[in-house]
């Protein structure tokens, strides 16, 4: 069922959805985005596709499918923590041509994408910048820790950052 929702994007000139989520400290969800980036880089929002909507059942499948491999390999970096000092663990496990790059902060928040081009370069900057951002939504005297970022600031920001790395 992928190879049929990779195929309708080919058709449609996207390439692979990328989906970026942090996973809390109880390993809860607290943000997910799912973008898939057109062949042309564009400074505006125009070439990000928001996470898949209900009337497409490919589209739906394919996103459950990428949240479940994401979340398949939250014991793959919680393994490969405890042998880094560094803070991004690079890719950290691979699902057929994609990989799963994982970032973790010292709170023991989790970042992770799954990916299809191994960019070292660009995942670690993208990381680093999401990471000031969440940085900036603790800050925030309003928001409770390890609940879900319901942020629409929060939201474009991490979607114009997938622009720019990738």
């Amino acid at each position: 069922e992928r190879k049929k929702y990779l195929s309708i994007l080919k058709r449609r000139g996207m390439t692979t959805p990328y989906t970026f989520i942090i996973v809390g400290k109880n390993d809860n969800p607290i943000y997910e985005a799912e973008f898939s980036l057109g062949q042309k880089r564009d400074s505006n929002l125009q070439s990000i596709q928001t996470t898949p909507s209900s009337s497409s059942s490919y589209q739906t499948q394919g996103h459950s499918l990428n949240q479940f491999i994401l979340h398949s390999a939250l014991d793959v970096v919680e393994e490969s923590v405890w042998k880094s000092n560094s803070m991004y663990l690079k890719v950290v496990d691979r699902y057929g041509k994609s990989f799963i790059s994982s970032f973790v902060s010292s709170g023991h928040m989790k970042f992770m994408l799954l990916h299809d081009k191994k960019d070292e370069d660009a995942i670690k900057n993208f990381f680093a910048d999401v990471f000031e951002l969440y940085v900036k939504i603790l800050l925030n005297p309003f928001y409770v820790l390890n609940s879900p970022i319901s942020s629409s600031a929060f939201d474009i920001r991490v979607r114009k950052l997938a622009v720019k790395y990738f």
